[in-house]
């Protein structure tokens, strides 16, 4: 930590010749005129002057105090403002990656005059206000925004030491990534909907990370010119198989049925972010299938109801129409959560290919059913007497599924899924980042568990769409939000179709459940040409179970989750069956 000495507040002040000031708690810490700092650090109240004396041999430990915070952040502030970086990154846990970061803060960022403003001390934890010029080939915009640093003990010798982060640096940065100035890594791009008309984020909210992703696919294809700014350059993930995540749910039961399976985490490599524009560029045009109207009644409904994600596509030509969600992640586009009964439509077309089911034939639907070790029931433990696979797959009976596991392989489920539906096979390119869904082999319970959306399934309202869209017409068309003739890119294929005794049964059922299953109340009034799926999934940590809904009308199609919303029927269901109405004119 070096050499310190006690210095009192009032004396602090430096003469007009300063060329740099660091303003904390009041007192001013400034680089006298020939280079020279008067002032290292400013100690609180109760600091001691002989803190780490010599001769102590013990490792410091014990909860910091107000003056060992003050003292510390100062350290690091004052040489960070003064540009000593050597010295900043010293008085961290981590000097070599906070040497790095600082480095590029000035070498690749292009921040010069900086002035670091310490904020109130909460705890540990010290915010404060960074001001700078970004100046860059005779361009310069002035820089201002707000972080904060913690203190925690050096585990060598229990001083007080900034705990390293990225984030100390800028609170959007994370693991590997750099602040950067220069020519846009793209140009940029006007993004148009399916009539001409611009996508902005002021009037479609939920657009944001899909704006973004655009820009960065397509920037440079669109025809524009890159200008300068200042962006996060985003590291790239640690894992590129695991693509499109939040990587935050972990569901493990849907329609109260029993399973104590976890989510596998994903990554996907997120979108460099612009932070300051120092010049424009010339954005080039684009255009999307969204169409203004859908994507505007679909902003609505989720931002009237907490934790809400929706999709809106055309099945006869995989055209994605809207996509909405009330929080900042595209849970529409990149979510991985368990889909709940709504899978029960994949795992329908299996059974019916299998012969193990049939539309109009009697099929079991006890009160529970155990394989592999686990006892998996009905909600509110119901069970239908001598009736028809039809009568249970509207009312979602889970045993109607689990009682098929013992006759189907482990992997039966997944070749359905990716050879009829085309999920799992990490292939869509819709345009932007996705996730295409994941339906694992698994064996015993797991396995069975997956049959009724649990297990190692993990689907988004995309993907959803894009399962009763397949159910609509029998054949796999890969959803997109850019035409592939823009840049030449193919569209994924299921390698067969469905079956045809599959696909009118399936519509049947689908038909049925709208009319008269758990889907009936939110359907209500959109028949004929439609069809509907319920589907409720817990959530370990959560009261509510996740509600999904998934349904067709016409040539529409459309999926949606509220997250802890409860039943399907009740939470998710009016959103969809409202956006079909809109779709459809009625």
């Amino acid at each position: 930590m070096g050499k310190r000495r006690r210095v009192d507040e009032r004396k602090a002040a430096t003469s007009g010749r300063s060329r740099r000031q660091l303003v904390l708690g009041g007192a001013a810490v400034a680089a006298l005129g020939g280079g020279a700092f008067a002032v290292y650090t400013v100690f609180g109240a109760g600091a001691s002057a002989d803190d780490g004396s010599a001769g102590a041999e013990a490792v410091k430990s014990g909860p910091l105090s107000a003056g060992e915070v003050r003292t510390a952040a100062t350290a690091f502030l004052t040489a960070w403002q003064k540009g000593t970086v050597a010295k900043a990154a010293a008085a961290t846990d981590d000097a070599a990656a906070a040497k790095t970061a600082l480095t590029g803060f000035t070498k690749d960022a292009h921040v010069k005059d900086v002035t670091l403003t310490r904020g109130k001390r909460a705890g540990d934890k010290v915010p404060f206000t960074v001001k700078g010029t970004v100046s860059y080939k005779g361009t310069e915009k002035p820089l201002t925004y707000e972080t904060a640093l913690t203190v925690v003990r050096a585990k060598k010798d229990g001083e007080p030491v900034v705990d390293w982060r990225p984030s100390v640096v800028h609170p959007e940065l994370d693991e590997g990534d750099r602040l950067v100035t220069g020519e846009a890594g793209t140009p940029p791009v006007k993004a148009l909907d399916r009539d001409g008309g611009e996508l902005t984020t002021k009037k479609y909210p939920s657009l944001g990370s899909v704006l973004d992703g655009l820009r960065e696919k397509y920037g440079k294809k669109a025809g524009g010119r890159a200008g300068v700014e200042l962006r996060i350059v985003r590291a790239d993930p640690a894992d590129p198989g695991d693509a499109g995540s939040d990587g935050k749910s972990s569901a493990d039961s849907t329609d109260s049925a029993k399973s104590g399976n976890s989510t596998k985490s994903t990554k996907d490599k997120a979108a460099d972010k612009t932070l300051l524009e120092l010049s424009e560029g010339t954005p080039g045009e684009l255009k999307t299938t969204l169409s203004p109207a859908l994507q505007a009644a679909a902003e609505a409904k989720v931002a009237a109801t907490k934790r809400a994600s929706v999709v809106v596509m055309r099945p006869s030509t995989g055209e994605i129409l809207a996509a909405a969600n009330s929080s900042s992640f595209n849970v529409a586009f990149q979510g991985s959560l368990a889909p709940g009964s709504t899978m029960k439509i994949v795992s329908s077309a299996l059974l019916i290919d299998k012969g193990l089911a049939s539309a109009e034939k009697v099929h079991p639907c006890p009160k529970f059913s155990s394989y592999g070790g686990w006892k998996f029931q009905n909600d509110d433990k119901f069970q239908i007497r001598n009736g028809t696979f039809k009568a249970s797959f509207a009312r979602s009976c889970n045993t109607a599924f689990i009682s098929q596991a013992k006759k189907l392989d482990d992997n039966s489920l997944t070749l359905e899924a990716q050879q009829v539906f085309g999920l799992g096979l990490n292939n869509w390119a819709i345009g932007v980042s996705s996730f295409d869904g994941a339906v694992p082999v698994q064996r015993d319970a797991p396995m069975a568990a997956s049959l009724i959306g649990q297990g190692g399934v993990r689907m988004n309202p995309l993907n959803m769409a894009s399962v009763v869209s397949t159910a609509k017409t029998g054949v796999f068309k890969q959803p997109y939000l850019v035409a592939p003739s823009v840049d030449g890119r193919t569209l994924a294929t299921a390698a067969r179709p469905m079956s045809a005794a599959a696909r009118t049964q399936l519509r049947e059922l689908l038909r049925y459940t709208a009319a008269a299953g758990t889907a009936a109340e939110a359907m209500s009034g959109l028949g004929p040409d439609y069809g509907a799926k319920t589907g409720s999934a817990e959530v370990d940590g959560q009261k509510e179970p996740n509600g999904w809904f998934t349904a067709w009308k016409g040539d529409l199609a459309s999926a949606g989750v509220v997250q802890e919303g409860g039943h399907g029927s009740e939470s998710a269901g009016p959103i969809v069956a409202a956006l079909l109405k809109a779709g459809s004119g009625g």
